[in-house]
């Protein structure tokens, strides 16, 4: 019976997915290898009759730079009670490749250990995917699909600030980031805004909507001082990763909740959020200023990859073939910055208490220290001047809110 390897999606769309997809049915088509796509992720694994795409090299080329996944995704995380082996036995899969999120690799080696007990050997590869870039990879590697989400991030992000200047309007945009700022700081930074919120500037103090929202009128005035009528605030998601439950409750904010009690944050826009409490803290002050919500969310997941990811995901998914070679199972594929293929595994990655913390940027780089320098805000020297339009200049003092002083 012909060997097979087997292919799944776990969590949400990055780009760069069919890119790794399409190069390890190549590789493995090549060496006379049935290839098996499943459709949503363990669900489809695991359930009595997969939804499958049977690859040959027509498909697998027609998709490699295309963005979004050709293979559809699912967040569904197995218990080891829904684990079985009859797609395994079926098929004659030698090589499960998992594409997702730490949670995706980690169900992925509770299930080849299963398979080991019922008497199949499956090896098993992942390719970390996170448009994030907060998996702590070595040489502080970027994972693939952020650099093109960025680059999508920037496209619009300089349309809206062209609009700020165009109609001297302030916008205040949110940017996908589960809990780093990385995506937010890249975005923020090459499109100079005047103002970039990201968790880790809070390194020590706590998040609250109120400093989030003086940070901001701290940049509105700053800039009015400079005479400068237009701006954009980009404020990243992350922060509510950090903030705490009785804050996002008490905020004013109609939320839906979930059936533990907790606020459900995918169903708000977090930048409709800041505008909402930007405007209300404005009228509270007197200060005339229009702003508007924009959302850099699900806009940036399904695009076509930049060659940088073209580039990456290509040798990862070429990657994927060395490491089965060789042998090793079990594994994250992963590329040094010479481009050196290396097996990295989960516990690389895990503290003691077997999570894995997210890679955050580090604010005291020099690199984040001089755009932060770069931004628009009050300081001690700027509190006479910004009396005009506050009453009380030290309450938006930038590194009094962040108690950096």
């Amino acid at each position: 019976m012909k060997k097979s390897i087997a292919i799944i999606c776990g969590g949400g769309p990055a780009p760069g997915i069919n890119t790794v997809i399409s190069t390890v049915a190549k590789t493995f088509l090549k060496d006379g290898y049935e290839v098996i796509g499943v459709h949503h992720g363990y669900q489809g694994l695991l359930s009595d009759d997969p939804e499958l795409k049977i690859f040959d090299f027509h498909h697998a080329d027609r998709i490699f730079s295309r963005g979004g996944s050709t293979l559809i995704m699912s967040r569904f995380k197995p218990k080891d009670s829904d684990f079985k082996a009859d797609f395994f036995k079926k098929h004659n899969v030698k090589l499960l490749v998992t594409i997702g999120g730490d949670d995706t690799a980690s169900t992925a080696n509770r299930l080849t250990k299963y398979l080991q007990s019922q008497d199949l050997t499956v090896s098993h590869v992942h390719v970390p995917k996170t448009i994030d870039n907060d998996l702590p990879l070595p040489d502080r590697n970027p994972t693939f699909g952020f650099h093109t989400a960025k680059d999508e991030g920037v496209r619009i992000g300089n349309t809206v600030y062209e609009d700020a200047r165009t109609s001297e309007n302030w916008f205040v945009v949110s940017a996908m980031g589960r809990s780093a700022g990385h995506l937010a700081f890249g975005i923020a930074s090459a499109c100079h805004f005047q103002m970039m919120i990201i968790p880790e500037m809070f390194d020590k103090t706590t998040i609250t909507f109120e400093k989030l929202i003086n940070l901001i009128v701290s940049s509105i005035v700053k800039c009015k001082i400079e005479g400068v009528e237009y701006g954009v605030a980009l404020v990243s998601e992350g922060v509510f990763h950090f903030m705490e439950e009785e804050e996002i409750i008490n905020s004013g904010i109609n939320f839906t909740y979930d059936d533990h009690g907790h606020p459900e944050l995918g169903n708000v826009s977090k930048s409709h959020i800041f505008n909402y409490l930007l405007q209300l803290k404005l009228k509270e002050i007197g200060l005339k200023v229009k702003s508007r919500p924009v959302e850099l969310g699900y806009e940036l997941r399904c695009c076509n990859p930049i060659a940088f990811d073209l580039t990456l995901c290509t040798l990862l998914g070429i990657g994927v073939k060395k490491l089965f070679d060789q042998g090793i199972s079990g594994c994250i594929v992963s590329a040094n910055s010479k481009g050196d293929i290396t097996p990295l595994f989960l516990k690389d990655f895990e503290d003691e208490n077997g999570k894995i913390p997210p890679r955050l940027v580090d604010i005291n780089s020099d690199m984040a220290q001089l755009f932060i320098n770069n931004l628009f805000y009050i300081q001690e020297k700027d509190y006479e001047k910004a009396k005009k339009y506050v009453p009380n200049p030290e309450a938006y003092d930038f590194k009094k809110i962040l108690n950096w002083n």
